[in-house]
């Protein structure tokens, strides 16, 4: 299918691109493009200016200090697929990126661009909202961040303004010994989430976890956080009683809906099936 008509620019500074976007109510910055083009294949988005921003330098690289890991909204999958330090300064992103797709498709998408897409089915917007993300970005008015549990207002709705753009997302540091599972259900291999999960938790001497972090996606409009869950899981031993319990909070705490793919009934079950099966590794995972 043909896409609409429209103008094109490759700024090569941040203020340019924000610039560009701020000029003109109907442009639209295009990242890897792994998204956008599709939506503008099917007029879905028919933007009269795109603002490419590929030759950004300042949004790529993979930053790991003491504070955390920073990506840069330019950084693509398999920038992280390929980073041997993220098998311990952060592996549940590892591990939930390497769900994203295909590899021709990690090849182009980008940190940003999924997190501005905001499919509440995709990898990168759940682990940020489970990990307690910050995501930086500077429009016209200046820079700010915003917690990931903040940015995320709907199905490809998010609180970026007209002409913002994201700079980096920064996660958290991941401290040793934190124990942690990403389970992710499709219908095939590199196809959409049908339901996955993201939990991780630290755990004291006496083996009772605390900080416990339990995310999903694919049963809401939006990534979501699961307190209820959590609070199953703080301050007691992880074993089958718990994770028992903890897959029950999670049923009780979703509400999908049912559409072309599967009933919300069927969706409720299977994500807890992906907590439950994401906490039976977290718990084995030391023991390996």
């Amino acid at each position: 299918m043909k896409l609409p008509p429209f103008a094109y620019a490759c700024p090569t500074t941040l203020p340019e691109a924000v610039q560009l976007l701020s000029s003109n109510d109907d442009a639209k910055p295009i990242a890897g493009g792994q998204s956008l083009v599709p939506m503008l294949a099917f007029r879905l988005a028919q933007p009269t200016l795109l603002v490419d921003l590929r030759k950004l330098a300042d949004l790529r690289g993979i930053r790991i200090s003491g504070k955390g890991v920073t990506l840069g909204a330019m950084v693509r999958w398999r920038d992280i697929e390929d980073d041997d330090r993220l098998d311990t300064a952060h592996p549940l992103l590892k591990a939930a990126i390497a769900h994203v797709a295909h590899y021709q498709v990690r090849n182009r998408g980008t940190v940003g661009g999924s997190l501005a897409h905001a499919d509440p089915a995709a990898e990168m917007p759940g682990t940020a909202v489970t990990c307690d993300a910050e995501i930086a970005v500077v429009g016209k008015s200046g820079a700010r961040v915003i917690q990931a549990a903040d940015f995320f207002q709907g199905a490809l709705t998010t609180a970026l303004t007209a002409d913002e753009i994201i700079v980096e997302v920064r996660l958290p540091a991941w401290p040793k010994g934190r124990r942690w599972g990403f389970e992710e259900f499709a219908r095939r291999r590199g196809d959409f989430a049908m339901a996955a999960a993201a939990v991780f938790y630290d755990q004291s001497k006496d083996g009772k976890a605390h900080n416990a972090h339990v995310g999903v996606i694919g049963v809401a409009d939006r990534p979501l956080r699961l307190p209820s869950v959590e609070g199953v899981l703080n301050g007691r031993v992880i074993d089958q009683a718990a994770i028992a319990e903890a897959e029950a909070a999670t049923c009780a705490a979703v509400d999908p809906q049912d559409d072309i793919h599967a009933s919300a009934a069927y969706r409720r079950a299977l994500v807890g099936t992906m907590v439950e099966r994401a906490l039976k590794r977290a718990a084995a995972r030391l023991q390996q």
